[in-house]
């Protein structure tokens, strides 16, 4: 550990929250929260189809303090990547560091396990900014969508945009092939447009016109 105290996190640390114990926690959060990622696969699709080994919220940047109150007692750390590892900076001495990367992790201080990933994401108000090319935009209405049990999620076209940036990842190919025959015409559309924007001739395009 170092002056600003960063360090090497134990990823076997990793025991993350299910998504219905996040929304327990986040229940009296006012902002637009939502599961992202692998997990918001499965809650579109209804089923667990897969492990996962992180669970993954979002939440607009400048309400990310709204999320830090449910999180009271808990430490914060923004995670950066090396060449083969990881280092992670307490979130109130990252500095810059919490600007330049999204993503935050927060960790149980009784056990030391990592449970949750938040990714601070651009907004405009009511509206969500793509972090990927800010020319996708979305209201939050849109954006979210719910379980029956009322857990929120990010709608599954705007999801496999992201995964579409790493689709030769087995789980990003598969998360794909499951999520097609469920997306109605408007929503290929919309994933296929937004496509062209952010990862031109990128070969989801064409399968999503089949």
């Amino acid at each position: 550990m170092t002056g600003s105290g960063e360090f090497e996190p134990d990823l076997t640390l990793w025991d993350a929250w299910r998504p219905a114990e996040v929304a327990r926690l986040f229940s009296g959060i006012d902002a637009p929260w939502y599961v992202a990622a692998g997990w918001a696969i499965d809650l579109f699709l209804g089923y667990q189809r897969r492990e996962h080994g992180d669970l993954e919220v979002a939440v607009p940047h400048d309400r990310f303090g709204e999320l830090m109150k449910a999180l009271d007692g808990f430490e914060v750390f923004v995670p950066v990547s090396g060449p083969g590892n990881w280092l992670v900076w307490p979130f109130d001495r990252a500095g810059e560091l919490a600007e330049l990367h999204h993503q935050t992790w927060v960790r149980e201080p009784s056990t030391g396990r990592w449970r949750l990933d938040v990714f601070r994401e651009p907004g405009d108000g009511d509206t969500w900014i793509c972090r990927r090319d800010e020319r996708i935009r979305l209201p939050y209405r849109d954006l979210i969508q719910r379980t029956a049990d009322g857990i929120p999620y990010l709608r599954p076209e705007v999801n496999l945009l992201f995964k579409a940036k790493w689709s030769d990842l087995e789980k990003n190919k598969t998360d794909f092939a499951a999520v097609l025959p469920r997306l109605d015409p408007a929503r290929r559309r919309w994933l296929a447009e937004a496509l062209a924007i952010a990862h031109p001739g990128h070969p989801w395009i064409a399968t999503l016109g089949e």
